[in-house]
């Protein structure tokens, strides 16, 4: 055996004890200052719907459960899509208190779908609202409404959206949690987050003026003002930029939206009957 090969052969076999030897002083060391989790904080990620949505604030369900058992100022009701029952269950296993809080559910402020909308051009490319806005800010001659390819359906971790006949997406009220993810991923931020109270809402996110925007598409809210006079209850509905707001805390009051019947274009929308009798709204 060469003398080279002799000391490249020592120089190994004295690494890998090196190693050997470090590997060990870290495992004794993760061992001795490691510290138990606590088993309460397995129990509360158990209690929550594992849906990974984030509405909580944290990064998944584990991180929330961590923050919630060790941090004394993270309350016990930030998972949006567990609601009242697993608020109280997780209030009830950190001993904290869950203050109520309505749930939510996602609305698509926007009616201009097949038919409707007017097109600007036949777009081909990806099946996707991000890549088809930054062709021209989309397809459809209403720069402010839905794209329509479905980014929001396919980011719900829980199946409450599907793609209508119609080209827009429509929200199951009964398996929507509020979580947000569907608003998160709409580059035209038309989907917003209602109370489960709301009783009218307005499908359009239009900010054109109104012989602009009724161009554009049939559907559109006109900013024509007949809502705010018709309102019984002053606030109610307001006109921002050609466009009709509603106040859900002042509309809730109203037991007969008389805004809705006044609308020309039915931008305006009532849940007070829907909501007992329809299970899709859009």
């Amino acid at each position: 055996m060469s003398e080279t090969l002799f000391i490249s052969m020592m120089a190994i076999a004295v690494m890998v004890c090196v190693g050997v030897v470090f590997g060990f002083v870290l495992a004794v060391a993760d061992k001795k200052f490691a510290m138990e989790e606590n088993p309460l904080i397995e129990e509360v990620k158990e209690a929550l719907p594992q849906g990974q949505c984030g509405a909580c604030g944290y990064a998944g369900c584990a991180k929330y459960a961590e923050a919630v058992v060790n941090d004394p100022d993270v309350p016990p009701n930030l998972c949006v899509p567990g609601k009242a029952e697993v608020a109280a269950e997780v209030a009830k296993l950190t001993g904290k208190v869950a203050e109520a809080a309505e749930a939510k559910f996602a609305h698509v402020r926007c009616r201009g779908g097949i038919g409707i909308a007017k097109l600007s051009y036949e777009y081909k490319g990806v099946h996707d609202c991000a890549a088809a806005k930054q062709i021209q800010q989309g397809p459809k001659s209403c720069k402010f409404g839905c794209l329509g390819f479905g980014n929001c359906v396919r980011n719900c971790p829980f199946g409450a959206m599907t793609m209508g006949t119609n080209g827009l997406p429509q929200v199951d009220k009964l398996l929507c949690t509020g979580c947000g993810k569907c608003a998160s991923v709409c580059p035209n931020h038309v989907i917003e987050l209602l109370p489960m109270s709301a009783k009218v809402s307005v499908s359009c996110s239009s900010k054109e003026a109104g012989a602009v925007a009724k161009k554009s598409c049939s559907a559109a809210c006109i900013g024509c003002g007949l809502c705010v006079r018709n309102c019984t209850h002053e606030g109610g509905v307001q006109v921002v930029e050609h466009l009709a707001r509603v106040n859900p805390e002042i509309c809730r009051q109203c037991e007969e939206p008389t805004c809705v019947s006044k609308c020309p274009t039915k931008a305006i929308a009532a849940y007070v009957k829907a909501a007992k009798s329809e299970q899709k709204i859009g």
